[in-house]
C-alpha cells in the first residue's frame, strides 16, 4: 500500500473516531462510525490473503449490522421523543437496542464471535488498531449515553464477557487469538462498572489501551505469532523477555503491577454498592484470564525449546525501527501502581 493511501486511510480512521466522540446528534455519530469502519476495511484486507479477505468481510458485516441497529435505535427514540440528541435517549426499547449495538461494536459477549477471527486473519499492527483505537468511538458513545443505557443488559454482558474471555483463551496457541480473548475479558470489566462509575470506566480503558499496546508492540518486535515463537524470545532479547513477562502479568492484574489498579477499584466499587456476588464472580473470572497469562509467561521464561544450534542467541539483523513507543508503553504498563492516589484525586 502506498504512503499516500495509508495516510488517507489512517486520517479517515482518526477523523471518524473524533466525529463520533464530539457529536451530540445521532446522525453525526453514525456517520463517524461508518467512516471508521470503511477506513479500516482496506487496512485489514491489504495482505491479499484469503484469511485477510475473510477477516475484512466478517468485520464489515458485524460493524454494518451494529451501525444499522444504532440508526434504528435513534430513529425509534426520535419518533417517541422528537429529538436526535444523544443524551436524550429516553425510550426503553431504544436504550436496549443501543446497548446491544454498542456491545456488538466493541466485541462484548455474547456478540464477541467476530473479534478472535478478525484478529487472527490480519497483521499484528492492524490487530493492535482493532483492539485499541477501534474501541474509542463506541466507548465515547457509552460515556455520553451512560445514564440512559440498560444497566441490566450491560452488567450481564460484563459478567459474560469476563467469563468467556477467560475461558476462550485457555486452549489457544495463537498469540493474536489470546489477545482477542484478553480484550473481551477486559471489556467485560469496563461494561460492569459503566452504570456505577464512569470515571472508573475511563481509567479502565486507559490502562487497557496501555497494556494491550505494549504487548502487541512486543509481539510485533519479536514476530511472535504462536506460543512456539514466544518460547524463543529469550534468545532474541533477554531484557525484552523479562519486560514482556511483567507486562503479561500486569494484563492478568497481579498486585505490584499497573494492571492491578482497574481490577482493584472495580471490585471495591462493586462491594461498596452491595454487589458482593457480582464482585466474587468477576474476581473468579479474572483467575481464568490469569491462567493463560501465566501459561504464556511460563513458556516464555521457564522452558527451553528443542534447539539444534550451538549459538546462545538468534542470528539477526540490527533492528532499525523506532522502539521508543515500545519502551514507554512497556514501562508504563508495569510501573504505574504507585501513582494510584494521584489518579483517584
Amino acid at each position: 500500500m502506498s504512503p499516500l493511501t495509508t495516510t488517507i486511510l489512517l486520517s479517515s480512521l482518526a477523523t471518524g473516531t473524533i466525529i463520533t466522540a464530539t457529536s451530540y446528534h445521532w446522525l453525526m455519530a453514525w456517520i463517524g462510525l461508518e467512516l471508521n469502519t470503511l477506513a479500516i476495511i482496506p487496512i485489514i484486507s491489504k495482505r491479499h490473503h484469503p484469511r485477510a479477505t475473510e477477516a475484512a468481510t466478517k468485520y464489515f458485516l458485524t460493524q454494518a449490522a451494529a451501525s444499522a441497529l444504532i440508526l434504528f435505535s435513534s430513529t425509534i427514540n426520535a419518533w417517541h421523543s422528537g429529538t436526535w440528541d444523544i443524551t436524550q435517549t429516553t425510550n426503553n426499547m431504544s436504550n436496549i437496542l443501543l446497548t446491544t449495538a454498542l456491545a456488538m461494536k466493541l466485541g462484548l459477549a455474547p456478540t464477541h464471535f467476530w473479534l478472535p477471527e478478525v484478529l487472527q486473519g490480519t497483521s499484528m499492527m492492524t490487530a493492535l488498531i482493532i483492539s485499541t483505537w477501534q474501541k474509542l468511538a463506541p466507548m465515547a458513545l457509552i460515556v455520553l449515553t451512560n445514564n440512559n443505557l440498560s444497566s441490566t443488559v450491560l452488567m450481564t454482558m460484563g459478567i459474560l464477557s469476563a467469563i468467556i474471555g477467560g475461558w476462550g483463551g485457555l486452549n489457544q496457541t495463537q498469540t493474536r487469538k489470546i489477545m482477542a480473548y484478553s480484550s473481551i475479558a477486559h471489556l467485560g470489566w469496563m461494561a460492569i462498572i459503566t452504570p456505577l462509575m464512569t470515571n472508573l470506566l475511563i481509567l479502565n480503558l486507559i490502562m487497557y489501551l496501555l497494556m494491550t499496546t505494549s504487548t502487541f508492540l512486543t509481539l510485533t518486535f519479536s514476530k511472535s505469532k504462536t506460543l512456539q515463537d514466544i518460547a524463543t524470545l529469550w534468545a532474541l532479547s533477554p531484557t525484552l523477555m523479562i519486560m514482556t513477562m511483567l507486562a503479561l502479568l500486569s494484563l492478568g492484574g497481579l498486585p505490584p503491577l499497573t494492571g492491578f489498579i482497574p481490577k482493584w477499584l472495580v471490585l471495591q466499587e462493586l462491594t461498596t454498592q452491595n454487589m458482593t456476588m457480582m464482585a466474587t464472580i468477576m474476581a473468579l473470572s479474572a483467575l481464568l484470564s490469569l491462567f493463560f497469562y501465566l501459561r504464556l509467561t511460563y513458556i516464555m521464561t521457564l522452558t527451553t525449546p528443542p534447539n539444534t544450534t550451538t549459538f546462545k542467541h538468534k542470528w539477526r539483523f540490527n533492528y532499525t525501527n523506532n522502539t521508543n513507543p515500545l519502551s514507554i508503553t512497556l514501562t508504563m504498563s508495569i510501573l504505574l501502581l504507585p501513582i494510584t492516589p494521584l489518579i483517584l484525586m
